[in-house]
């Protein structure tokens, strides 16, 4: 994207910069701690973050300015842009943390994002780091803080203590500086439950609005739940993305007419050389008018126009075929994509799947999570690569987080929906398959391995907490219990906490109404409950440790 002119922006140019360069040497120990607790993929920038979502060359050129003229603002003013999804609010935010790193005016960052297991007790510590990155000279004060109480590390520490050991206190020494800091949170509403998102709302407005700091704006990115508004303070300045606005449905256009032309100019051999015009005038006007100010519409149908091995004129006109009453139909567009399956329904179980996955996985273990149905494994990859990123060395993932919405929605995927214990019960099963096809050497190798285990050894009683319990996974599970359970508790090491754990939560989920539908579910149960007093015994390890361990909800 083009850089905002200086005089344009506001960001200072010539004149030299106020960040610090030379810094005392920090304790090796207590630094080390706070890196090794930082989230790096909320960090805007981050490799885990790759692909970059940032805004296209020329496109929301209006918008950043208006809002750079709030931020170059001596006072604190907090910044809400908020949009439903799709609407590009990851890609503004990623674009103005870019020119503010370069202006050297970037305090923090910390993107949410599904695609990522971020905890909430890891934001202020990374918060903090960055802060130690940006203002070299606080570090020592951050540094000094953690050798004085590490508990400030600790996922259970008082957010409050948090910020005030961690950033209040450090931020002090910069108080005096004129020029005005920023802190970006995007996604407010992707990762955090309704009471956290306000809690952190709350507590850094609060935290920022103090005399004794330096000017800092806060800029938070969401979709405009009632929750969050209720949480932002009343003078927040206010910016509501919509699919309706001019100049977003401009930029649509241009990002829509730019792709085309980049589509047409790489495919000589379908479009000539030099190629010819392509689409045809009514053609783009009908695609414009369905992606509307959708910038996700805009992104997947370019996705789905100029997926290898399809021509996209065949490709284009199937998108076109369905006519629209509405603009930027994300629903629609996401149904046809799935219409191209030759077996949607179960594709959209292992798409489902991919969704509902602990964490995302790279190529090579979802194929050894999947071996029993490989190819369809393939095939669906293929058929909705549209929609999922996967350039075959790193991990598999949606291509938005509307997609995720679309299919847990059953009047939004309507014949194509997949409820989440269906899809559970799918990933379960496939855990315990890959668990109980393994011979006694293999198990061996695993549970002994100083490296961690293969997804399935540890997420197969998560999936199994959330699973619908059909006969064919309770058939699965009892197999597990009477033979590789023993497996189990004859190989694991002493200590094995998580084992022992996954174990406990079977049982007690065994246990459960919805579990037991005869006597041969509770001898499951039974000898659920045997492993694990076995593997308990063999450590030494009492019940309350186990306690802290449990199972997140994420559905």
């Amino acid at each position: 994207m083009e850089g905002l002119a200086a005089s344009a922006s506001g960001l200072p140019s010539s004149r030299p910069s106020t960040m610090d360069f030379t810094h005392p040497s920090p304790s090796n120990g207590s630094w080390k701690s706070l890196c090794d607790v930082t989230e790096y993929s909320g960090i805007f920038d981050s490799e885990y973050r790759r692909p970059h979502s940032r805004c296209m060359e020329n496109t929301r050129v209006a918008l950043r300015k208006s809002i750079m003229q709030v931020l170059n603002q001596r006072d604190r003013t907090n910044v809400w842009l908020n949009g439903l999804a799709g609407v590009g609010k990851t890609s503004i935010a990623f674009t103005i943390a870019e020119e503010l790193k370069i202006a050297k005016r970037l305090a923090a960052t910390f993107f949410f994002s599904h695609k990522h297991v971020q905890k909430t007790g890891s934001i202020i510590p990374t918060i903090a780091y960055q802060l130690a990155i940006a203002f070299p000279r606080i570090r020592q004060d951050i540094v000094a803080a953690i050798e004085n109480d590490a508990s400030l590390l600790s996922p259970g520490k008082s957010h409050a203590d948090q910020m005030q050991e961690l950033v209040i206190k450090p931020l002090q020494t910069l108080r005096f500086r004129e020029e005005p800091y920023i802190i970006i949170i995007d996604a407010l509403d992707e990762c955090l439950s309704s009471e956290e998102a306000e809690r952190l709302v709350t507590l850094l407005t609060d935290t920022f609005a103090g005399p004794v700091l330096p000017f800092i704006h806060v800029i938070f990115t969401s979709r405009p739940e009632a929750h969050i508004r209720a949480a932002m303070p009343s003078n927040v300045h206010e910016i509501l993305l919509t699919t309706r606005d001019k100049d977003t449905i401009q930029d649509v256009r241009f990002f829509l007419r730019a792709s085309l032309d980049k589509t047409r100019s790489v495919r000589p051999v379908v479009f000539g050389q030099p190629p010819f015009p392509w689409p045809s005038k009514d053609e783009f006007e009908t695609l414009a008018f369905k992606a509307g100010g959708l910038f996700v519409y805009a992104a997947m149908a370019m996705n789905f126009i100029s997926a290898t091995g399809n021509h996209p004129q065949e490709r284009l006109e199937l998108l076109l075929r369905e006519n629209s009453t509405v603009s930027a139909d994300i629903d629609q567009l996401y149904r046809q994509i799935i219409a191209t399956s030759k077996d949607p329904l179960a594709h959209c179980r292992m798409l489902a799947s991919i969704i509902h996955l602990v964490g995302p996985l790279p190529l090579a273990e979802l194929q050894e999570l999947f071996y029993a149905d490989k190819r369809s494994f393939t095939i669906m990859l293929e058929v909705f690569s549209p929609v999922i990123l996967n350039d075959g060395v790193g991990r598999v993932e949606i291509y938005h987080a509307s997609l995720r919405d679309f299919m847990c929605d059953p009047r939004r995927s309507k014949q194509y929906h997949i409820d989440p214990p269906h899809a559970h019960e799918h990933l379960a099963y496939c855990c315990l398959d890959f668990i109980t096809h393994q011979d006694s050497i293999r198990t061996h190798a695993i549970l002994t391995s100083p490296s961690s285990y293969p997804y399935p050894y540890t997420a197969w009683a998560f999936h199994l907490y959330h699973a619908y319990p059909s006969s064919k996974l309770r058939n699965l599970l009892a197999l597990f219990a009477d033979k590789t359970l023993w497996q189990w508790v004859q190989t694991s090491i002493p200590g094995n906490f998580r084992l022992m754990h996954s174990v406990r939560m079977a049982r007690m989920c065994c246990l459960s109404l919805k579990w037991i539908r005869g006597p041969s579910d509770i001898m499951v149960a039974w000898r659920l409950y045997k492993g694990y007093k076995e593997l308990q015994q063999s450590s030494k390890i009492p019940i309350l440790a186990l306690r802290d361990l449990t199972i997140p909800d994420i559905d």
